[in-house]
């Protein structure tokens, strides 16, 4: 039985429905509560906090590997998932929203084009006490999977202002390297990627681009980017528009 199985749990992401982190979060969430995912069907990354306002989405059941959890895919953005799922499925609304978690890190100036942040600032809008979840972009999960129900179980007695949500980036270091957790940490200034487009001139006369990202290891003191350059869990706060 959950910790508290009068509450719900609603889970998006921006990886789709399939995503190895989407289903690890909805396995440990069972423990404090109903867990309803509403995902997208697809691959969303870097769709910000972007809604569908002039077309429409498809929405409908799906199989999930994890028991006792409900499952929804949906063809909108992960905020179409928040604002669907907090508004018409989940019965009453859920209580608490996680988003993730996300194959890559979600720290320093990624924050404005993350959909896994997105998706967690449009919980925050909704009233709903929300928290974005990522962790490198690596096969290795043993920091992610040793710490996530602790943090989860710490993270949702801790109140929120409106407009706020917890943004937790879990280092890609094996468990024994791991240092532990900063709290507090600050949204680095510094630029998690450094993007360079590369263009090819077409016979039309328009040029096909596509980006180019070299990671960037500079990082400030205090900030979410050095510490999990630094091996440490980051826990930070990030502000909606107030």
């Amino acid at each position: 039985m959950p910790v508290n199985s009068s509450k719900k749990i609603l889970i998006t992401n921006d990886d789709g429905i399939r995503s190895n982190g989407l289903v690890r979060l909805a396995a440990v969430a069972r423990d404090f509560g109903e867990v309803w995912v509403v995902a997208p069907d697809n691959e969303r990354s870097s769709m910000s906090h972007s809604i569908t306002l002039h077309d429409s989405f498809e929405l409908w059941p799906c199989d999930f590997p994890v028991p006792d959890v409900h499952a929804w895919a949906c063809t909108g953005t992960p905020g179409d998932c928040v604002r669907i799922g907090a508004l018409n499925v989940v019965p009453g609304g859920p209580d608490y929203l996680f988003s993730g978690i996300n194959y890559g890190y979600n720290a320093a100036s990624d924050l404005q084009y993350s959909a896994t942040v997105g998706a967690a600032l449009e919980g925050s809008f909704q009233g709903i006490h929300s928290t974005a979840f990522s962790e490198d972009a690596s096969p290795i999960h043993e920091v992610t999977d040793h710490y996530l129900h602790d943090i989860i179980a710490d993270l949702i007695t801790r109140p929120l202002k409106k407009g706020q949500i917890w943004n937790v980036n879990f280092p890609g270091c094996f468990l024994a390297e791991c240092r532990g957790i900063q709290w507090d940490r600050k949204v680095s200034d510094e630029c998690f990627y450094v993007d360079t487009y590369e263009q090819h001139l077409e016979p039309s006369g328009r040029y096909t681009c596509h980006v180019i990202g070299t990671r960037d290891n500079r990082a400030e003191e205090g900030t979410d980017l050095r510490a999990i350059y630094d091996n440490y869990i980051s826990m930070g706060l990030v502000n909606n528009l107030s």
